[in-house]
């Protein structure tokens, strides 16, 4: 009646499974509690019997009683020394009570409880090989049915339960079935105890009525992600169950709900794994232990998981081939319908699991031989380098920057990026995420030291660079002068092309030039850097649109061989809410916006502005709606802050200077008095069910409109590539958002000698990732015009050498993934200037910034930068995770 279901796993019913027990007719009958806790990092049952085992054993005297035993067997690994210890001083205690022994309490009943410590199989967990090992056999399950409640100990009827249901037992006689069943849902009754570990702040067990969210036990129990990373999964009930991402962190825990995901309850481990976790790698971990634990008595089980761990772990090691996701489906499906017991059964759920949310990153693996999350050792070379979209070679600058080589630290950053200044300023930083000095105390400000490296550069290097020779006939326009088109040009005249740029505006550097603001990246640092890609050699017209007055017809006709598209993503996208009227005084839209500040245009400014939007574009037209006078800016954005796509200090900054946020909320309604802006009508909104990034999606609260005055609205809701410089009759294919269809590995269009790149193909992104688009395009032309038709595969970390060979440098290549000359050996040497112990008590040293009060009185830089001695300094605390790397090349 109270719906208790087996805490060991499977949630079979334990009244029913009583029931069974107690109608199989025999005279002698056995009870036996498993205590094979096995999984890795469970400990739930450990916990009880330690800090209390008379819970178990009361729930087993009223089990023996109920099925009609004399005997009963605690089955507890070996490896739990104290639990062992406590069970006999209860059990001598229960004795002493009249609890256990001959005719307890006067009832006429006999129960004497035996422990047998087990030698720590996994796969005695399975009650047929648990029942196998009691019998002095070796522990091998074997075929159902019989099952253990007809035949099991010794061939006699025989009930199996776990630690946690027996321990439930005593709480359901002493306040009944109803309280019991008032908890939980209806098929999942009572509360179950889990093991939190992994990635998350508050790690132990948790007790939980069935049917909690994992979002409520994970984030408001465990207290989230530590260092404010994002969640990525969850694996549920142990080695055999599976990996559920973000979408499922509403879903309730309980048995049906788990296996509709792919996962299980299992006894309650409950894994935590953030956003630096492989999830080629967790299949594989889980699945050595399995395959390890496999008894082998089952061919799918002992040669299926053999081979399911070959595949998983040359994928992780860089050798994985095509066809190997479906083959590791193939073999998973095969194990998991025929094998012998619930260990074969079950084992393949973390690689089914894993493939089927996570299929992008075993992609990532085989195709691009890229480990995402920087986890698998053999893939990467450093953490920081490999998570770099530019591939550069961070350890190497950051350790010439600490022996005091600037100059050296410069050219190092410009073999990958030839925007170092300006990637040191307004850079996302990714590699940050993954720097391992991050677990200790903070992670290097790389960002941060590669601005310093640049700005020396430019501020103490006079001479001019001479011009990358010209050594091929092929000329290559590129049009658009961002950080994709000046990359890919950069590039292409480093492979000793003629590169020509075309910009339709009247400065270079795009988006990057007119669309943010002084404030983030002074104009001069922009054109200092497109005057040094000058410098070598690349040709950059501006005022040179293609239209129909030049259309790519023309290129081909003017001797151009190929042509890279990088005309950015600069259309702003309308919200398409009532009341937005072009034309409208006060209604600005946030690319423009900044634009006309960018380039000096007058900009009349109210005193109420509403921003609309959450990213960069909304947060720096609320900040320069600030400097340019008004009196009270307030971002209206639809989500959460913490789903709000721009970083901790932007807002911190933001904040600091008196901008407002208005989270959860969406304007409905434009509304305007005499065609002149005179405020917004808004809607509250709530987070609904996820969809299948995770993300809640906002729905809005009926009834909970409201009007908000302002005399200036300005949209910056997202952006677009302008593709109306196209001729349609080019017929060049597009993808199904609009925005033109390229091979993600060559960059070509279905045009042969027409490729494309950067946020004109993908949509908004970042500079970093223009410019690793720019890069993947020059040598993507480079092989096109040499009639190479082999794949771009040059590995990262392959590129420089490329590049410096063509050029006619001296390279000793000691390993496929490992370059080195003079100058960046010297680079690589460890550098523990105050010992390892000393390098522990080195913080994250903070970048100087200039006060709020200072900052909105104009458009002046915000950040300072480091000085010499902190970038030294802060150079230091890398902890030259490469280093390791290398000597295993060696």
């Amino acid at each position: 009646k109270s719906g208790l279901r087996g805490r060991g796993g499977a949630g079979f019913p334990t009244g029913l499974k009583w029931k069974f027990a107690r109608q199989t007719e025999s005279d002698v009958k056995y009870i036996i509690c498993n205590a094979d806790e096995g999984d890795p990092g469970a400990f739930m049952d450990r916990s009880v019997l330690e800090g209390n085992p008379h819970l178990v054993l009361e729930g087993m005297i009223i089990a023996a009683h109920a099925i009609g035993c004399r005997d009963g067997y605690i089955y507890v690994r070996a490896e739990y020394p104290l639990a062992i210890a406590n069970l006999k001083i209860a059990i001598a205690q229960a004795k002493t009570l009249g609890l256990l022994g001959r005719n307890i309490l006067g009832t006429g009943r006999d129960l004497e409880i035996h422990i047998k410590e087990g030698a720590g199989a996994f796969v005695c967990g399975e009650e047929t090989a648990l029942i196998a090992s009691i019998e002095g056999k070796r522990g091998m399950p074997r075929t159902r049915p019989p099952f253990p409640a007809q035949a099991g100990l010794w061939g006699k009827p025989t009930c199996i339960n776990n630690v946690e249901t027996f321990a439930n037992i005593r709480s359901i006689i002493l306040k009944g079935a109803d309280w019991y069943a008032s908890m939980g849902t209806e098929k999942s009754k009572g509360t179950k105890i889990f093991s939190l570990t992994g990635r998350i702040n508050n790690t132990g067990l948790v007790e939980v009525p069935m049917g909690t969210t994992l979002r409520e036990v994970i984030f408001d129990i465990g207290g989230g992600i530590p260092k404010g990373r994002q969640f990525k999964a969850a694996q549920m009930g142990g080695p055999s169950g599976g990996c559920l991402p973000a979408r499922h962190l509403d879903l309730p825990i309980d048995y049906e709900s788990l296996v509709g995901a792919g996962s299980m309850m299992g006894s309650g481990g409950m894994i935590v794994m953030d956003e630096n976790t492989c999830m080629v790698d967790i299949a594989r971990f889980f699945l050595s232990f399995t395959q390890d634990e496999s008894c082998g008595k089952c061919a799918p089980c002992r040669l299926g998981t053999k081979q399911m761990l070959e595949i998983l772990t040359r994928i992780t090691r860089g050798r994985g081939v095509r066809g190997d996701i479906e083959r590791l489906l193939k073999i998973a499906k095969a194990v998991k319908k025929s094998s012998l017991c619930g260990l074969g059964q079950t084992c393949p759920n973390p690689v089914i699991s894993t493939i089927e949310h996570f299929r992008h990153e075993y992609e990532a693996h085989i195709e691009d031989k890229r480990c995402p999350a920087a986890a698998c050792d053999s893939m990467i070379i450093s953490p920081c380098q490999h998570t770099c979209p530019a591939g550069i070679d961070i350890p190497a600058y950051v350790a010439y920057i600490a022996e005091g080589k600037y100059m050296e630290a410069t050219e190092v950053i410009r073999e990958r990026n030839p925007f170092p200044s300006i990637c040191g300023r307004i850079c996302h930083h990714p590699c940050e995420s993954k720097c391992r000095r991050g677990e200790l105390d903070g992670p290097v400000s790389i960002r941060v030291l590669k601005r310093f490296a640049a700005d020396w550069y430019f501020n103490c290097v006079d001479a001019v660079p001479e011009p990358f020779p010209v050594t091929r006939k092929e000329k290559v326009a590129v049009i658009g002068a961002g950080p994709a088109g000046l990359s890919c040009a950069y590039f292409l005249r480093k492979l000793g092309y003629a590169a020509t740029v075309l910009e339709a505006l009247p400065v270079g550097g795009g988006m990057m030039g007119v669309g943010i603001p002084d404030f983030r990246l002074p104009k001069e640092i922009i054109e200092r850097e497109i005057r040094y890609i000058q410098a070598c050699g690349v040709e950059i017209c501006c005022n040179s649109p293609i239209n129909v007055n030049r259309t790519l017809e023309d290129l081909k006709k003017e001797g151009y061989d190929a042509v890279f598209l990088a005309a950015g993503a600069n259309m702003s996208q309308k919200m398409g809410i009532p009341g937005e009227i072009d034309g409208l005084e006060g209604l600005f839209y946030g690319l423009s916006f900044l634009r006309d500040i960018k380039v000096g245009k007058p900009v009349r400014m109210g005193e109420k502005v509403a921003v609309i939007g959450g990213g960069n574009t909304a947060m720096d037209s609320a900040r320069s709606s600030l400097r340019l006078g008004a009196k009270e800016v307030t971002v209206y954005y639809r989500r959460t802050r913490e789903e709000m796509p721009v970083s901790d200090h932007e807002y911190k900054e933001a904040l600091e200077e008196g901008v407002r946020f208005e989270f959860l909320t969406s304007p409905t309604r434009i509304v305007s008095d005499n065609w002149k802006v005179s405020g917004l009508e808004c809607i509250r909104m709530r987070l609904g069910e996820p969809d299948a990034s995770g993300r809640r999606r906002p729905v809005p609260v009926e009834g909970s409109g409201y009007f908000v005055p302002a005399d200036v609205v300005i949209p910056s809701v997202g952006q677009a590539p302008d593709l109306s410089f196209l001729p349609a009759d080019m017929k060049l294919e597009l993808a199904r958002w609009g925005a033109l269809k390229v091979n993600p590995n060559t960059l070509a269009t279905n045009i042969p000698w027409i490729f494309a790149g950067g946020d004109f193909v993908t949509g908004p992104s970042t500079v970093i990732q223009a410019i690793a688009s720019g890069r993947r395009g020059a040598i993507a032309i480079d092989k096109y015009l040499r009639n190479d038709l082999t794949r771009v595969e040059i590995p990262d970390e392959m590129l420089h050498v490329v590049y410096r060979i063509r050029r006619g440098e001296r390279i000793t290549i000691h390993s496929s993934v490992e370059v080195r000359d003079e100058r960046s050996d010297l680079a690589r040497r460890a550098i523990r200037v105050e010992g390892d112990e000393a390098m522990e008590t080195l913080p994250r040293s903070a970048v100087p910034v200039l006060s709020a009060e200072k900052r909105i009185r104009g458009f002046g830089e915000i950040e300072m930068g480091f000085s010499e001695e902190q970038a030294r300094l802060e150079a230091r605390r890398c902890l030259r995770c490469d280093l390791e790397k290398q000597e295993e090349s060696k």
